[in-house]
């Protein structure tokens, strides 16, 4: 009888999102495998099957391992080598230490030896186990790509020349990868993300040889944009240099070459930071090598910090805890002491001078470390804030809206920006997001719509006073918009628009290809090159022929082209801390605006400084510092774990039977109305057809749904969202979550998931279901219609989400257009004789239908979903107060159950009008 486990099928490839996850499920099957066949062996015993096993194991993986450095194919092939020859015993231990070091990252700080004469006592080191200082004391490691068609004789001589420039006291330690094609340098900077530089020799080739497909989609991304196929063989190198800065601005590229100067002076290479001409000075490329990687390794103010605190100070100034003093003297604090360490209080200080930098003033790191941010971030200018994005928003309102400027305003944008408008006393035209009713949330604000206030303005005769549209990208949700195409489309009927991109969520997508196209700096860069390319000037004349004395519906429906002299201005204000490595409200603006210097930079300088604080936190500061070195470095290799992380949740969820009968994972096609997707789209993950490439949808569709929001029905559960963030996943699972509906959770994968935190997601789910399946089997009967009641209330009974109303007559100049002034609205209310208070009963319903205007006098927010649904001036509709009225949530900013809404008195709004 066969008491030996039963061996379980391997996944398809795929059932894989990505090449990583492959091979690293399949290093961990090749392990098991032969392990599984040394047992064998040394019992005597058959092993076909699992010889069989091992033998298609290396077949996939063989592919992969010609883009890594280690183990290396050499490596790799001596592996296959001992398989074919029997020798299990030492294959399983070569391939047990491989296995474990690239799980623990030991092969970044040391040889691993894969004989088994050879003596490992580092075999269980953990990288994560390692005491932060142990690891900081260790030479960063990482992987250079070079691109040769080369023999494996002249492959041995660039490897070896190249390793013997190495020395120990380099800050950092590499090892070379080499691949033959333009092709596969491509696949490689997608596909390892160890990679921080990349030599392109003048033997490349053009196609790459490897045919797997999980592989070949990173090619499908950039085929799709460049005519790879075209290039001329001569111009390989430079056209490589130039891809690798578009797909990976972050990395260094160095070109060699057989070129006159003469000839390679008038190319396009990218970020191409040196061309070595005809030359094989390995001593000098090593030393560009190490020095391009510490341009993106320094923090400057970072380092300024630690050695400030390091110097022996006395402090006769603020602050009687810098240094710990007020602490380390202390007999009832200590355990503050104790908790926080020393150095978090050798560093607390208000000073500016002795190495460091003013914050309001930047002249030294500070300054460098802002200017390092703009290049790491594609901006042309990058401020940091100390106190959140909120008040970046502010910053950027107050600067360039001056009062009596339009604003196209995002309605469901985060609070910051309605109290912006009231501070800058800008006019706002708000736009409505197309609702998810059954989810009580809101999507974006689709195109047409912004279009179509544009042109009413601009019919009105007041396109003059557009100053600004604003926009939240992504939403809280997760919906993204098409930020090139709004752009342009804008531009087209305004041609100097500026655009303020709230990315408080976002900050992570300028690390990610796909991600990149749909940001506000990154859209910016292109605009800058395509506007005044000969392909737009072209298209631009051709279609103002077309749309003259075109009606409003025409400009509505045609994709239009923005002028060739349209300027590009515009703003991103990022929340640092919600998605990169930062302190609690570190924050950056980054502005890519052609006319700030000449317009902008004053009035920036000043809102700067009416909000930002002038004690500003050293430690957030420091933290953005590092956070940008951080996401240079690895940003990209982080960023595609965490949509790895997000996706392995979505399939696990849509996969597991017991828990579809209780919870759904909302797609695309759930959240983003279909005429929205031209792609077709639906969903990331199909159980049928395996994984979607998201390339097309994103290159393409008015709004996309970033996969790293994982928004979770929950009504299928009777509990509501808020009730099932709280009592269950916080207060049973110790799981945090921050967003919620009437009747979804959203989960966020961040650049901080690993593996065992989605793994422990899934069996709470699991858990929980478990539960309800359970308490549902012993229920009675009037149980069970108690919890099908709960259900149809949550998924069947949703009210529906209210529009914008408008703004009372008395805050409008006319009523052909929708903008409001939502500044005098709002100091109207400061007089308390000016307000009264009306109960949300059914009478106040009865006096609105009756055609009554009662007119809101402040911000109502209610959380979830978070945003106003009433401002100061706004008519109050049936529609609102119905939604309000349905509401069960337990926070409503601006109201106040026991009195009622707070209005305006029609004294008030007489006064106003006049």
């Amino acid at each position: 009888m066969n008491l030996q486990p039963q061996r379980k099928a391997l996944p398809s490839i795929r059932d894989y999102y990505s090449a990583t996850q492959l091979r690293a499920d399949r290093w961990s099957s090749l392990r098991e495998t032969a392990e599984g066949l040394a047992r064998r062996r040394q019992e005597g015993r058959q092993s076909d099957k699992l010889t069989a096993t091992a033998e298609h194991l290396f077949e996939v993986l063989a592919p992969i391992e010609r883009y890594w450095a280690f183990p290396g194919i050499h490596a790799f092939e001596h592996l296959r080598r001992l398989l074919q020859h029997g020798n299990a015993e030492d294959l399983a231990v070569s391939v047990r230490r491989i296995a474990r070091a690239l799980t623990s990252g030991a092969y970044r700080r040391r040889s691993i030896p894969l004989s088994s004469d050879e003596i490992d006592n580092e075999d269980y080191e953990d990288e994560a186990s390692l005491a932060p200082e142990a690891r900081a004391l260790g030479r960063p490691y990482f992987e250079v790509l070079i691109v040769d068609d080369v023999s494996e004789s002249q492959e041995r001589f660039l490897r070896q020349n190249l390793l013997r420039m190495r020395r120990i006291e380099d800050p950092f330690i590499y090892e070379p990868v080499i691949v033959p094609s333009l092709e596969d340098a491509l696949i490689g900077i997608l596909f390892n993300h160890n990679v921080q530089a990349v030599v392109v020799r003048p033997g490349l080739s053009l196609k790459s040889k490897i045919e797997l497909p999980i592989l070949n989609q990173y090619l499908t991304r950039v085929s799709e944009e460049e005519a790879v196929d075209s290039i001329d063989p001569h111009e390989y190198g430079p056209e490589a240099c130039r891809l690798i800065e578009k797909i990976r601005p972050e990395l260094d590229a160095y070109l060699v070459t057989d070129r006159s100067a003469e000839d390679i002076a008038g190319l396009d290479l990218g970020r191409c930071r040196r061309v070595f001409y005809n030359q094989e000075d390995f001593q000098e490329l090593h030393l560009n090598i190490l020095r391009g990687v510490d341009r993106r390794y320094k923090s400057l103010f970072f380092t300024a910090l630690k050695e400030y605190s390091k110097q022996p100070t006395g402090v006769f100034h603020a602050m009687p805890i810098s240094r710990g003093k007020s602490i380390s003297r202390s007999h009832w604090i200590q355990d503050m002491g104790a908790f926080y360490g020393s150095n978090i209080f050798l560093a607390e200080t208000s000073a500016t001078s002795g190495g460091l930098d003013s914050l309001l003033e930047p002249r030294g790191p500070i300054k460098e470390a802002q200017d390092m941010a703009a290049r790491a971030f594609g901006a042309k200018h990058t401020f940091f804030a100390t106190n959140g994005t909120s008040t970046c928003n502010k910053i950027v309102v107050q600067s360039v809206v001056r009062p009596g400027d339009i604003v196209l305003v995002d309605r469901d944008c985060h609070k910051s920006h309605h109290y912006g408008m009231v501070l800058a006393g800008a006019s706002v035209a708000y736009m409505d997001s197309y609702p998810l009713h059954e989810h009580s949330m809101y999507g974006a604000v689709p195109l047409r719509e912004i279009k179509h206030t544009l042109l009413r303005l601009k019919a009105a005769g007041k396109l003059d006073r557009v100053r600004m549209v604003l926009l939240t990208n992504c939403t809280f949700d997760g919906i993204v918009y098409n930020v090139r195409r709004v752009m342009e489309e804008c531009l087209a009927i305004k041609k100097d628009l500026i655009f303020l991109w709230d990315e408080a969520w976002f900050a992570f997508a300028r690390f990610d290809p796909t991600y990149r196209q749909r940001t506000a700096m990154g859209v910016a860069n292109t605009l800058r090159e395509t506007l005044r390319s000969p392909e737009t000037v072209k298209a631009w004349e051709a279609q103002q022929e077309m749309l003259k004395d075109a009606d409003e519906e025409t400009w509505l429906n045609t994709r239009l082209v923005p002028p060739p002299d349209a300027r590009v201005r515009a703003y991103a204000t990022q929340s640092t801390h919600k998605t990169l490595t930062s302190l609690r409200q570190g924050s950056m603006i980054h502005v890519n605006d052609q006319d700030f210097k000449g317009e902008v930079e004053q009035a920036f300088h000043e809102a700067y400084m009416t909000h930002t604080s002038t004690s500003p936190n050293y430690q957030i500061i420091a933290s953005l510092d590092v956070g940008r070195r951080q996401v240079e470095l690895e940003g990209f290799e982080f960023v595609q774990k965490q949509i790895e992380s997000a996706m392995s949740i979505r399939r696990a969820i849509t996969e597991h039977p017991l828990l579809n009968k209780y919870f759904k994972v909302l797609t695309a096609g759930d959240m983003i109305p279909e005429q929205f997707r031209e792609s077709g789209v639906e969903a990331y993950y199909d159980p049928d057809h395996g994984w979607i490439d998201k390339w097309s949808m994103w290159s393409q569709d008015e709004f996309v749904l970033d996969p790293t929001r994982v928004t979770l029905a929950v009504g299928g559960t009777g509990w509501d969202g808020d009730t099932f963030k709280t009592k269950i996943l916080m207060d049973k699972y110790g799981i945090q979550i921050n967003k919620t509906s009437r009747n979804t959770v959203l989960f966020m994968t961040n650049i901080g998931t690993t593996r065992s935190s989605v793994a422990y997601l899934i069996e709470v789910l699991v858990e929980i279901a478990n539960d309800l399946d359970e308490l549902l089997d012993d229920a009675s009967k009037m149980e069970r219609r108690s919890f099908d009641n709960r259900v149809a209330a949550l998924v069947e009974h949703v009210p529906p989400l209210p529009d914008f109303s408008r703004f009372h007559d008395a805050f409008r100049a006319g009523k052909d257009t929708p903008e409001g002034d939502i500044r005098t609205a709002f100091f109207l209310a400061y007089n308390e004789d000016n307000c009264d208070y009306i109960p949300t009963d059914d009478s106040l319903m009865q006096r609105l239908e009756a055609g009554e205007e009662l007119v809101s006098s402040s911000f109502i927010i209610p959380y979830p979903p978070g945003f106003p649904i009433l401002v100061p001036g706004q008519v109050i509709s049936p529609e609102i107060l119905s939604f309000m009225r349905a509401l069960d949530v337990s926070e409503i900013h601006g109201f106040r159950a026991d009195l009622g809404l707070r209005v305006f008195t029609k004294e008030a709004l007489k006064s106003a009008k006049k």
